[in-house]
């Protein structure tokens, strides 16, 4: 059967709109890209049958919401997709874990920009929301110039975005107490912005997140946003909606390692004592290891994220510490998932080190993924600090928009 017939059975059988149907596609496509993978790193950017494997599972429409057709898939299953991802490719997942944020940008977006945002219901939007740029405001809007790095996917958008701060008359406008200023986040096609081919990277060189930038670009009002003020309720409506699903990334890659060094071991021997691998106490206890870390790493991930997802349902605010469990989860599926890489990698010694090699692809994915804030020391000092009630270094690390 083919991968195409494979994803209509699939489809026909589990229905593509559905929670469980978007699991099985992605759970499908795995092993395709998987076979795929060196040549999305060497392209430096996913190519176009890829992204149409990725469109297909129906990734980027699983936040859309039920009134408007789609599945609205809440955070643990979103979850769920982008570790089945994982399993296959890591650039593929990263870049399917940006682009589905859509449905989430148009959430804080007035509902006629937001029907157009969704119109395509599988568009994908790039973009990094850091305010690297600035909005001078203008009658109706605002006149946009900056240069924003990380670009994730931005080589097959639809939408991008671009956090700024807002300027009157090219001074700063001022922000709430320990805000850098007014920040906002500005969505625009993707034709209006250039792209410069910086992503010469360790790792994640398939994710293309090129830097981009525009200069004098007219934003109207209404193309804007602050996170600090949705225009619809429910738990999707919350600044760090789009964080929720990262940790899909690194837990899949470190799945995939595991599973291909056991498969490893069931016909590698010592060369020194002549012992199978599959009999071996150093290989044995190497291999619990690591299945005892994933497994904490990925039932706090999951566990937390349940738990706030009932509270935000229920209309409830999270407690910092309720609040915190999940940024704590988040960064901790990243720290780990590395860490269990490189075990596997010195396990497996000198024939880990020969490219094209799985393990050392997804070292080096690992590695790169791992200097996003959200891994960072940074982002531990914010958590520490908000369940100490000081104040967090990086806000929005934490879901804390000022």
């Amino acid at each position: 059967m083919s991968l195409i017939d494979l994803l209509d059975s699939v489809s026909a059988e589990e229905g593509v709109l559905t929670a469980e149907g978007i699991l099985a596609r992605a759970r499908a496509v795995a092993p395709r890209l998987r076979e795929r993978a060196e040549d999305i790193e060497n392209s430096r950017r996913l190519p176009a049958d890829v992204v149409e494997l990725l469109r297909g599972t129906g990734v980027f429409r699983m936040a859309r919401p039920r009134a408007w057709g789609g599945p609205e898939l809440d955070a643990v299953q979103q979850t769920e997709v982008v570790e089945a991802l994982a399993t296959g490719d890591a650039s593929a997942a990263w870049c399917a874990m940006i682009g589905m944020d859509t449905p989430v940008y148009a959430g804080f977006l007035r509902e006629d920009v937001a029907r157009r945002l969704l119109e395509d219901p599988d568009a994908v939007t790039a973009g990094a929301i850091t305010p690297m740029g600035r909005a001078e405001r203008v009658p109706g809007g605002y006149r946009v110039t900056g240069q924003w790095h990380f670009g994730s996917g931005i080589t097959h958008s639809t939408w991008v975005v671009g956090g700024v701060l807002v300027t009157r008359r090219g001074e700063l406008e001022p922000g709430p107490p320990g805000a850098p200023g007014n920040w906002r986040i500005v969505v625009a096609p993707a034709e209006d912005f250039e792209t410069e081919d910086t992503w010469y990277t360790t790792g994640l060189a398939g994710s293309g997140s090129r830097d981009y930038r525009t200069e004098n670009l007219y934003v109207p009002e209404e193309y804007t946003f602050s996170f600090a003020r949705p225009r619809v309720t429910g738990a999707a409506a919350t600044s760090d909606a789009v964080l929720r699903n990262m940790p899909g990334v690194p837990l899949g890659v470190a799945r995939a390692a595991i599973d291909h060094v056991r498969r490893m071991a069931a016909t590698r021997v010592d060369r020194a004592t002549q012992t199978p691998w599959s009999e071996s106490y150093r290989v044995q206890t190497a291999i619990a290891r690591a299945e005892m870390d994933l497994a904490a790493a990925r039932y706090a991930v999951y566990g937390s994220l349940r738990e706030q997802w009932e509270i935000l349902q229920a209309g409830d605010v999270p407690t910092p510490d309720e609040q915190m469990a999940t940024v704590l989860a988040r960064a901790g599926a990243f720290r780990t998932a590395r860490s269990v890489v490189v075990s596997l990698f010195d396990l497996v010694a000198t024939a880990a080190v020969y490219r094209p090699s799985a393990l050392d692809r997804w070292l080096r994915d690992l590695t790169t993924m791992c200097q996003h804030v959200v891994a960072q020391d940074e982002v531990l000092q914010s958590a520490g600090a908000r369940l100490l009630g000081s104040v967090p270094h990086n806000a929005y690390s934490v879901g804390v928009v000022p």
